[in-house]
């Protein structure tokens, strides 16, 4: 049976503000919280009896022994659940204190940069094709959605697990680094990218969905570089939708 108390709790970790203060946040489903367990602390599970009984391993493991756990009809799991049909189980986790420098990581191998990517699902799916991609880092300015937003954790499929999102001035931090860590954007006025040298180190700038990179960012970037359309002088969409186009561009990087 859960508590009036716990749903209020639970249902109050969807702002911002709750999460922050108490260091928290959530995920849902079979598939995203067996990802996330073996990472990061789990505050409070809550869970139908069927998978108790699946992961009954994982449950009587010294990780989960400080875990408040409760075991939950399908009904009671709907009053805590920030979806339209919850699958099982939702876990609160604690939020991680990752700290790490932008010019050892970008000087060793390829991290993404985003300036004011601001729609909980596209940052969500950008962690995800960072870690299809073997990106582990992605660097957002503070006008970034919430990475620990549920609409974000669900977006990233499990893959913040595997990579880490770092909250800085994305344009102190650009320009601190090195001069042989070279710097990437996408504008609508740069270079085609396919035939452009490309490193296997350093970082990749995308831009917020509407306004692209900022004046500030911009200025940090060394190589801009355009996705063209087919065929080229075609009339066209404006734009791609940002984590599309963080995709196309990944996907280039790595072909070479």
């Amino acid at each position: 049976m859960v508590s009036k108390n716990k749903v209020k709790y639970i249902r109050s970790l969807e702002m911002k503000k709750f999460r922050k203060a108490d260091g928290v946040f959530v995920a849902e489903g079979h598939k995203l919280v067996d990802d996330l367990l073996g990472v990061f602390e789990c505050r409070y599970l809550a869970a139908t009896q069927v998978w108790l009984e699946q992961h009954g391993e994982v449950m009587n493991s010294d990780r989960m022994r400080r875990t408040e756990v409760d075991e939950v009809t399908e009904e009671e799991l709907k009053r805590l659940s920030f979806q339209d049909a919850p699958q099982q189980v939702l876990a609160v986790f604690r939020q991680p204190q990752w700290s790490v420098n932008m010019n050892e990581v970008a000087g060793k191998g390829l991290c993404l940069a985003l300036d004011d990517v601001q729609n909980p699902g596209n940052l969500g799916t950008i962690v995800r094709v960072a870690d299809w991609f073997g990106i582990e880092h992605v660097f957002c300015s503070q006008g970034c959605a919430d990475i620990y937003n549920p609409k974000t954790v669900q977006a990233t499929m499990g893959a913040m697990a595997r990579v880490q999102v770092h909250y800085v001035d994305l344009a102190e931090a650009l320009n601190g680094l090195e001069e042989d860590v070279p710097v990437y954007g996408t504008f609508l006025d740069g270079n085609n990218m396919y035939e452009k040298d490309l490193s296997q180190h350093g970082v990749i700038v995308m831009g917020n969905e509407g306004k692209g990179v900022s004046e500030a960012v911009e200025a940090c970037v060394g190589e801009l570089l355009y996705i063209p359309n087919y065929p080229e002088g075609r009339d066209t969409s404006e734009s791609l939708n940002v984590a599309i186009a963080t995709a196309i561009v990944c996907a280039e990087f790595r072909r070479r």
